[in-house]
């Protein structure tokens, strides 16, 4: 536990404990998070939160530590009778103490937490489109995965370590544990293959209590996205929301032309670095706001 200047709270660090509080705080700023993705965040990150001396959740940040000098911080927020009071500042605070000044700090802002943001020494590098569709059905039938030299199937756990070498390619950082607890957390996880057999793109589907979350994706073109995409969504029938880095235009005229709406346009900030990590151009979803 960590006084800090208030007489009605401290910030702790959270443990599973606060799952119910931590979906309460979710609910109660419009946002989605369920227990098993708070179980994910817990067992791969940090997240600290205020509480009143009563012992109720008046805040989070979760901070998301990979294995090569980048992490994530999410999930802030702060109840909206609490707001006001600084909370904001002192979780970030807390959460870039947790890592060394060398680490790169990456998060997805919303446009209420972007202004403190930058005075903590964030600035924008690059922006998400956020996408939903009521249901994805694509408007004609995708070309055979054949023409394209790939073929789509389950990931096996035989798959996992070449899709952890695929993961840090796009996304400039190693993150096996993410990804290891993210797979056993998805609905379905698949990957594309060449004639070989070797591994060259992967994806997952992950279900929330509102939308089917498709991400991350990493593929080699936008053809190949479009078939990863359809196939972890093929026999869904509710919403669907993918987040889809800036520079893949055609990916997102693709979605557009299907279904998909774009709600969001949030910026990528980071701080202790003036670029993210260098990536490959195969990042076609993220898993995520809060994992980058």
């Amino acid at each position: 536990m960590i006084k800090v200047n208030s007489v009605d709270s401290c910030l702790h660090c959270l443990t599973v404990s606060d799952i119910p509080g931590l979906i309460a705080l979710s609910d109660s700023v419009g946002w989605d998070y369920d227990e098993p993705e708070i179980h994910t965040i817990l067992s791969i990150g940090t997240v600290f939160g205020h509480k009143d001396a009563s012992g109720t959740l008046l805040s989070s940040a979760a901070i998301i530590p990979y294995d090569d000098k980048l992490t994530s911080i999410g999930m802030v927020i702060v109840h909206p009778s609490s707001q006001g009071k600084g909370y904001g500042r002192q979780l970030m605070k807390a959460c870039m103490a947790s890592v060394s000044t060398d680490t790169t700090i990456m998060l997805i802002a919303t446009p209420e937490g972007e202004p403190m943001y930058k005075t903590l020494g964030f600035q924008t590098v690059d922006r998400i489109r956020k996408f939903i569709a009521e249901r994805f059905e694509p408007e004609a039938p995708l070309q055979n995965e054949a023409k394209h030299e790939f073929e789509i199937g389950p990931m096996e756990w035989d798959d996992f370590s070449r899709v952890v070498e695929l993961d840090k390619a796009a996304l400039g950082s190693r993150r096996s544990r993410f990804l290891e607890t993210r797979m056993k957390q998805a609905s379905t996880c698949l990957v594309a293959k060449n004639h070989s057999g070797k591994v060259i793109g992967y994806g997952f589907a992950v279900q929330g209590p509102v939308n089917l979350i498709a991400g991350p994706i990493v593929a080699e073109n936008a053809v190949m996205a479009e078939h990863i995409l359809y196939k972890l969504t093929q026999h869904h029938t509710g919403r669907v929301r993918i987040d889809v880095p800036d520079e893949q235009a055609a990916f997102h005229a693709y979605l557009e032309q299907n279904g998909f709406t774009q709600v969001s346009h949030p910026p990528v900030m980071i701080a202790n670095a003036n670029s993210l990590p260098r990536r490959d151009g195969t990042y076609w979803a993220i898993g995520a706001q809060i994992y980058g």
